[in-house]
Parts: C-alpha cells; structure tokens; sequence
C-alpha cells in the first residue's frame, strides 16, 4: 500500500467521507446543487456514495488491512 496511486486512492475515500454530512443537509434542507433538483436525485447520491468510499478502500486493499488489524469486538465495545 505504498504506491502514489494508492494515496491518491485514500485521499478520495477521505474525501468522500468528509463531503457526507454536507450532502445529507442538502437532502435534509432541500437545497438544489450540481443537477440535484429533487429529493429523489439527492437520496440516490446519499445511497451510493458509501459504496464510492468502499471502492476506493478495495482498490488500494486498504480494506483488507483495516478488517485485519481492527478488533471489530473491541471497536463495538468502546
């Protein structure tokens, strides 16, 4: 996982990450952006930016890494 691209990948996935809680106050507030003029658009952005975020995880295999050296147990009890 030291190649540039796979940094490149990750940034995307923080990216992806930090730009949620925005496109949930968009659908929350119904604010019109980017060619989301209606609550559908903006619900279906909400429902696939997860699985943008894990994709861009897998590519780099940074979510194997992530699976094998958390301790999902000890993360659920915390």
């Amino acid at each position: 996982m030291e190649r540039k691209e796979d940094n490149y990948r990750l940034m995307l996935a923080l990216f992806y990450v930090l730009i949620f809680p925005g496109n949930i106050s968009q659908y929350q507030n119904k604010i019109d952006a980017f060619s989301l003029d209606s609550d559908t658009k903006r619900f279906v952005r909400l429902l696939f930016q997860p699985v943008l975020i894990y994709g861009a995880l897998w590519t780099t295999g940074a979510d194997k890494y992530l699976i094998e050296k958390c301790d999902f147990q000890k993360c659920l009890k915390n």
